[in-house]
């Protein structure tokens, strides 16, 4: 994959360092007395199974325009333009410094992700500055020692979401296909759908419930994008499924649905919403998937204008953990309004694939604080510092504060809900956890 990360930060910090024991050589000249790296050196890194292209800058410095300090940057700059995270490394012995807090507010303008690498942290004298590296409010730092390899774990552990992202991403522009799964109850016209997409009788398709009872894919492009066409089995309440071969049908659709990408839910006009199809779509929801809740034999209803209204309605209200899911009324098996599905689709699958900059996101964060602070719990209030995102598919982020164990859930869900309204994420599950920075100073329990 290419998946390539910076490392950068003031000079003397421990960069090249890094550079090596990520690389497993000694490529990188390392000396005590900074600016001894001049150009970007590259590399192949690892940490465990996780390979990646790793770049060594010459340093975050400021210098007048033609002198040889100027020309560093410029590299330093390049590799920035560049990179799909930035390691930004600090000196957890002496702390955070202004040049580091100057830099830090550079790179949140850049709205690359970046990781704070708290270098140096081996001794008990580093763990002040550790701590003080949260202020810089880009995350979670990382404490390690590049010089005895100590962290490496924790380090891998923070990029691997990253670089997953950013495999998903390369994965799109190269035209990897969609995985587009269609579930629903039994006859509800699914595979109907999957015939008139493909425009042909790929399914067998009937009055009977019950015809299809394998998961079926097929390839199919749409507008150049590829997109695998997953048709499911019908899927009834648990209580009434009792023959063994409906029982694996079952399990098959399950399983489709865990490796989808977008999943189509569909439900009948006359029968929409019973508590099955909110089960499913609360299923799709919990598995973290893309979801286009979509309304067939549509041809039947007479006042369509009104029954769209009610349906949306009763969306929201009965299915508040994808407030805003796109909703698609057609007849499949008529092919009227079928050419409203897919752009939905692909809609939601760039809104699940969907990365936000951690300059974005704090600047977002100081907003809804200044709207409507935390509450007062038990005398105190909670204080939320910065927010990141940590992963795509579906966009999850973390929020660290004090005493984010007292949050109460209404806040929490008014977080979600400005998520949702403010960066167009409409109908994507979205994963949301609080987190406190651990302590240094409190006291370690002793091994008995």
């Amino acid at each position: 994959m290419t998946f390539t990360v910076a490392i950068v930060g003031r000079p003397n910090v421990g960069k090249s360092t890094l550079f090596n024991r990520l690389t497993g050589k000694r490529a990188a000249i390392v000396d005590a007395r900074p600016g001894i790296t001049r150009d970007r050196r590259e590399g192949e890194g690892n940490i465990g199974p996780l390979t990646f292209r790793v770049v060594d800058t010459a340093g975050l410095e400021e210098a007048d325009p033609g002198t040889i300090a100027h020309r560093m940057r410029m590299q330093t700059d390049q590799a920035l333009a560049d990179a799909d995270v930035l390691l930004f490394v600090v000196d957890a012995r002496v702390g955070v410094t202004p040049d580091d807090q100057r830099f830090a507010a550079e790179l949140r303008r850049i709205g690359c992700p970046v990781i704070v690498v708290a270098n140096k942290a081996e001794a008990r004298v580093a763990d002040a500055g550790f701590y003080d590296s949260f202020s810089l409010g880009l995350g979670d730092p990382v404490p390690v020692s590049a010089e005895h390899g100590n962290g490496m774990g924790e380090l891998y552990e923070t990029l691997l979401p990253l670089a997953e992202a950013a495999e998903v991403s390369e994965k799109i522009k190269d035209g990897s296909p969609l995985r587009l799964a269609i579930i629903g109850r039994p006859n509800v016209g699914k595979s109907t759908l999957v015939n008139h997409l493909l425009k042909e009788d790929r399914m067998i398709t009937g009055p009977e419930p019950g015809l299809t009872r394998d998961s079926i894919a097929a390839s199919w492009t749409y507008e150049g994008q590829r997109i695998e066409l997953i048709d499911t089995a019908g899927m009834r309440r648990r209580a009434r499924v009792h023959e063994r071969v409906e029982q694996l049908s079952v399990a098959g659709s399950l399983s489709s649905i865990q490796f989808a990408n977008v999943v189509v839910v569909m439900f009948e006009a006359d029968q929409a919403f019973d508590r099955q199809d909110l089960n499913l779509v609360d299923l799709v929801e919990r598995e973290g998937r893309g979801i286009v809740v979509a309304i067939n034999k549509w041809d039947l209803v007479e006042d369509q204008a009104e029954a769209r209204r009610e349906f949306e309605l009763r969306l929201g209200e009965l299915l508040p953990q994808v407030r805003g899911v796109p909703l698609v009324t057609f007849s499949a098996l008529k092919g009227q309004g079928t050419q409203r599905l897919m752009p939905a689709v692909v809609s939601a699958y760039e809104r699940w694939n969907k990365r936000i900059s951690t300059a974005d996101l704090n600047r977002w964060l100081e907003d809804v604080l200044a709207t409507h602070p935390p509450p007062i719990v038990r005398g105190g209030r909670v204080k939320l510092r910065y927010v990141t995102q940590i992963k795509t598919r579906p966009p999850s982020f973390t929020a660290f504060g004090t005493r984010v164990t007292d949050l109460p859930e209404a806040y929490k869900r008014y977080m979600v809900n400005r998520l949702r309204a403010d960066f167009d994420l409409p109908g994507v599950p979205l994963r949301l956890r609080f987190k406190a920075p651990k302590n240094p100073y409190a006291k370690k329990k002793k091994k008995s």
